[in-house]
């Protein structure tokens, strides 16, 4: 099908999610910041290679975070949905999607010279098992990452669910159905609502 010009989707009210679910569109993957405008969030996916799963993604994810919170970032996990964990960070949206995605690759080889037996920040299937790779390459505007609270299609649907940081520290991430997202929400509200406000620039190395 040849298009000249691409149109998004905003689905910020109810009728327009219902139209979606009446497509059967049960998974909803979103560009990582708003349309038109310079990185105002950078994410990471934290993809495990066999035999590692959620409990290694959750170790490498605190290390993450701690290493973040050295420049000022604030990180917010949730799951994939599937077997692995993203992190967001809320960024100014004062610097291009390349220092973006720069920032987030020299902080991914960072930890993997610290962890080399445990972390990767090569894409390269033959490097990855056993190991969590760190996929920075996702802060480019032609990716997309699944949105929170989307529903995985898999023959038990799950969830891309928010975690708090004491779930992770635990090593708690796993699958979520549907129902427990809603049980959880009443339990501790959005947790990533602070995505919503403006986070720092990125430190650029020289």
């Amino acid at each position: 099908m040849d298009r000249e010009t691409i149109d998004f989707v905003v689905a910020d009210d109810l009728p327009t999610l219902v139209w979606l679910a009446n497509l059967a569109a049960l998974e909803l993957h979103t560009p990582q910041w708003r349309v038109g405008q310079e990185p105002d969030l950078m994410v990471v996916d934290l993809d495990p290679g066999a035999p590692a799963g959620l409990r290694e993604c959750c170790a490498v994810a605190v290390q993450m975070r701690d290493r973040l919170a050295r420049d000022g970032l604030a990180a917010y996990p949730k799951t994939s949905g599937k077997k692995g964990m993203q992190l967001s960070c809320p960024i100014a949206g004062t610097q291009p999607a390349d220092d973006v995605s720069a920032y987030a690759k020299r902080i991914a080889e960072e930890l993997e010279r610290a962890s080399p037996r445990s972390i990767t920040s090569k894409m390269a299937k033959r490097l990855r098992p056993g190991k969590v790779f760190i996929d920075w390459s996702q802060n480019n505007a032609a990716k997309t990452t699944v949105s929170p609270y989307s529903l995985r299609a898999q023959p038990q649907p799950t969830v891309s669910t928010p975690l708090t940081w004491a779930e992770v520290e635990a090593g708690g991430a796993r699958a979520f159905t549907s129902d427990e997202v809603l049980e959880r929400i009443d339990e501790h509200g959005d947790l990533l609502e602070d995505l919503l406000r403006q986070g720092p620039a990125l430190p650029m190395s020289t």
